[in-house]
């Protein structure tokens, strides 16, 4: 193919829609512009990707990034750094901030901090209280918005809607896919006195199945009541996998790369509190149970739920300690590491990290290679064995729960909108990050 183009990528194996083989991509304007054999002459810049593989961008359908309010723990600065460090090419972060996302003032505050600023594409969930009920269908098609978040159950900050007519309305109200932190409140405050002081360990026990599975139960109830779409984050157990295999009409199912890698009680004796999350780590029968969704269709899309905290918050002494840990950074090196253990393909990857929320959440021009869609492209060495450790981690906070872990495969480079924004694990040039579009919405 000829043509005069701003980049091209020669010679690496390009995983697709249509498959995987060794192809050129080629980039004019921040958009692919042709695929196959491509001139190196014909570019501006063209960079040797033979031995490599070529992805569509890896999108992160969960991210806190802390800002406004919390930016000691991290920033949109230094959480699309770590993004773009470990391979991704845009986010959805989430609304549990200082103030919380729950209004067009604070979305708009949100969009305009990222603009330029941040290394990847960006957009930003609403959170839903029960005072915002009525703006949420305005407030879901704004500039910038991935949806609405509901937290049914408590979690990090203090966005809180467990009750079930506020659900009800919440529901009736979306018009896109919404999205739920699926914990029951009633039973997590019935259990409290089950966590035992100075045991992390007691974390899947006070939080446990049931409480899961309670609200995951009433909230497909309600979204198939109204015939609306809804999105369970974090899906941590095995009776909520096994409920949602018969209940895909109208919800959607996250699974996050820790539930698939961390297993209790090893994980608690290991890493102590931070090993601590919201829904917990479970035990070996849970993430066997995972996999098996994750191996039969039943799980749409990985999160990482990157939710860092400093080291002094993680090491209070349990229950006052924090749940939530880094993860957007790692979440190619460590799944890629199962894929070279064959737990699952690298095709099933690309559908879990890029077709899959172009699909759920209706993105527009993201999500794969094809002509005319936007230049994201995450690359990568399927062979490169590496160690992740917390001198590599760009987050604010300085540590993964993936210390020490050796891992194959390897985030090589980063294109956002065919600029190269990493390279080798150098983040190049400054923040260009734009609002993701979306066929609903703005």
């Amino acid at each position: 193919m000829t043509g005069t183009f701003d980049l091209v990528l020669k010679g690496g194996t390009v995983v697709n829609h249509d498959g995987t083989g060794v192809r050129d991509v080629a980039v004019r304007a921040g958009r692919i512009a042709a695929i196959g054999a491509v001139e190196a002459g014909s570019a501006e810049v063209a960079i040797d990707a033979r031995g490599l593989h070529i992805l569509p961008g890896v999108i992160d359908t969960q991210v806190h990034f802390r800002e406004p309010g919390l930016e000691h723990k991290e920033d949109l600065e230094t959480g699309s750094r770590a993004a773009v460090t470990g391979g991704v090419t845009a986010v959805f972060e989430m609304p549990n901030t200082k103030p919380p996302t729950t209004s067009a003032e604070a979305l708009a505050d949100k969009v305009a901090r990222a603009r330029n600023r941040m290394h990847c594409d960006f957009a930003f969930y609403v959170g839903a209280t029960r005072e915002n009920i009525g703006e949420l269908a305005a407030l879901e098609m704004r500039e910038g918005t991935a949806g609405i978040k509901v937290f049914a159950g408590s979690s990090t900050g203090d966005l809180l809607v467990d009750d079930e007519a506020s659900l009800d309305r919440v529901i009736a109200t979306i018009r896109r896919r919404a999205a739920f932190h699926s914990e029951d409140e009633v039973r997590l405050k019935e259990r409290m006195g089950l966590r035992r002081e100075g045991d992390p360990s007691s974390h899947p026990e006070w939080r446990d199945e049931a409480a899961a599975m309670i609200s995951t139960r009433r909230l497909v109830r309600l979204a198939e009541k109204h015939k609306k779409r809804i999105h369970i984050l974090h899906v941590s157990s095995a009776a909520e996998m096994e409920f949602l295999a018969g209940h895909k009409g109208w919800a959607s199912v996250e699974v996050t790369p820790h539930h698939l890698t961390l297993v209790a009680p090893d994980c608690y004796r290991a890493l102590g509190t931070y090993a601590q999350m919201n829904p917990p780590v479970r035990d070996a029968r849970h993430r066997a149970a995972l996999w098996a969704g994750l191996a039969s269709g039943v799980v749409d899309v990985l999160g990482s739920d990157h939710a860092p905290h400093t080291r002094e918050e993680k090491e209070h002494a349990y229950p006052a300690s924090h749940a939530g840990m880094t993860g957007v950074q790692t979440l190619v090196p460590v799944m890629l590491d199962h894929v070279n253990a064959g737990r699952l393909t690298l095709e099933r990857f690309v559908d879990l990290t890029s077709a899959g929320p172009q699909r759920l959440f209706g993105i527009r021009g993201k999500g794969r290679i094809a002509v005319g869609y936007d230049a994201d492209l995450t690359v990568v060495d399927l062979n490169r064995a590496e160690t992740i450790t917390d001198a590599w981690i760009a987050s604010r906070c300085r540590w993964t729960p993936y210390n020490g872990r050796k891992v194959k495969g390897w985030p090589v480079g980063t294109f956002v909108r065919g600029a190269k924004v990493m390279w080798e694990g150098e983040v190049l040039g400054s923040g260009a990050g734009a609002p993701v579009g979306f066929l609903e919405g703005y």
